[in-house]
């Protein structure tokens, strides 16, 4: 079933939809949740709390493209979960690295009404990746939308581990850059 069915099942508020969601993107979603959290049973219930998201969400929102909107939705709720799980025991994991490594680039968000600034920060950085040359923002989308490791992303793109790692350090600085010539505060 194409993603325009499957919007239209959304709108008609037939539960249909979210069985067409799951077997067409539930893999992907799957994927993205599982190594966030490093954990099935979790993964599991991101993965069904991304279709009761995405049931919420549409209608009033019609995403431009499903894969990309569920995967938002799933990313955003498996980082919430790791929070969650995370909020008592402080150290170790993919994703407390990431967040680390991404603290010192991006500004923290202090409040939810700055919406605005916030949709403006992600067109800014979509243009930074879109001018990055591919291989240079594919290791970097790995890194930080995915949570893989350097050593995972080294075997995906035949890097060293080490290498992977002074090629995100130069993009997080090239990114700290753009965003302070674009009147960004970090």
């Amino acid at each position: 079933m194409d993603d325009e069915m499957i919007l239209a099942l959304y709108w008609q508020r037939n539960e249909s939809a979210i069985t067409a969601s799951a077997e067409k993107y539930g893999g992907y979603c799957g994927a993205i949740a599982g190594q966030l959290l490093q954990n099935r049973q979790d993964a599991e219930e991101v993965l069904n709390d991304t279709w009761l998201g995405a049931w919420n969400a549409i209608p009033p929102h019609r995403p431009s493209i499903l894969r990309t909107f569920l995967g938002r939705i799933t990313r955003n709720l498996a980082f919430s979960r790791y929070r969650e799980n995370n909020a008592k025991k402080r150290g170790g994991g993919e994703i407390q690295l990431v967040l680390e490594e991404l603290k010192e680039v991006l500004p923290a968000q202090r409040l939810p009404e700055e919406e605005l600034e916030s949709k403006e920060l992600g067109r800014l950085l979509t243009g930074f990746l879109q001018r990055l040359p591919q291989r240079e923002r594919n290791v970097f989308i790995r890194r930080y939308w995915y949570a893989e490791s350097s050593e995972q992303i080294g075997k995906r793109f035949n890097m060293k581990p080490s290498a992977v790692l002074v090629s995100l350090s130069r993009t997080r600085k090239k990114l700290r850059m753009f965003l302070e010539r674009e009147g960004i505060a970090i």
